[in-house]
């Protein structure tokens, strides 16, 4: 399917978040079957709290198509989005949203994750969970394990 194409897209960006000690996170924006953008986590990087991968997707999209509104774009990215990522998406009008794996950590992350869903389809942005969930929750785990070993 046409999902884990773009997916394998942000995966690879999520590599190179990986590769440079960042969370791994990775995201595409695709409109009309185009890649228009694509961005890894660089918040260590660039010392900047907003510097998440659909953060700057969101951003380098908008510069390509000049303007704030993605309307007609899906993004995917390998991790559900964080809160603040949930807000910058649904402010850019983006059409679908494709995530790899779901965040999961304890009974919080579970009450957010139903309140963006709710935020999403209040919203009209199309849901798609578990696009090569696995290979995105392993370089998720991979991380962790190796972080947790210095």
């Amino acid at each position: 399917m046409e999902y884990s194409l773009y997916m394998k897209e942000a995966l690879k960006e999520a590599y190179k978040a990986f590769d440079k000690k960042e969370t791994p996170i990775g995201a595409v924006i695709v409109k009309d079957g185009e890649i228009i953008a694509r961005a890894h986590n660089l918040t260590e990087t660039l010392n900047d709290s907003t510097a998440h991968a659909e953060i700057l997707a969101i951003r380098q999209a908008s510069e390509k198509l000049g303007g704030w509104r993605l309307v007609d774009c899906d993004l995917y990215v390998t991790m559900e989005p964080c809160i603040m990522c949930s807000g910058a998406i649904v402010n850019s009008r983006i059409k679908k949203l494709i995530i790899g794996t779901r965040h999961i950590k304890n009974a919080y992350t579970d009450k957010q994750h139903e309140f963006k869903i709710d935020y999403y389809e209040n919203n009209n942005i199309e849901i798609n969970f578990g696009v090569l969930r696995e290979d995105c929750s392993d370089v998720l785990q991979e991380f962790f394990k190796t972080l947790r070993k210095r």
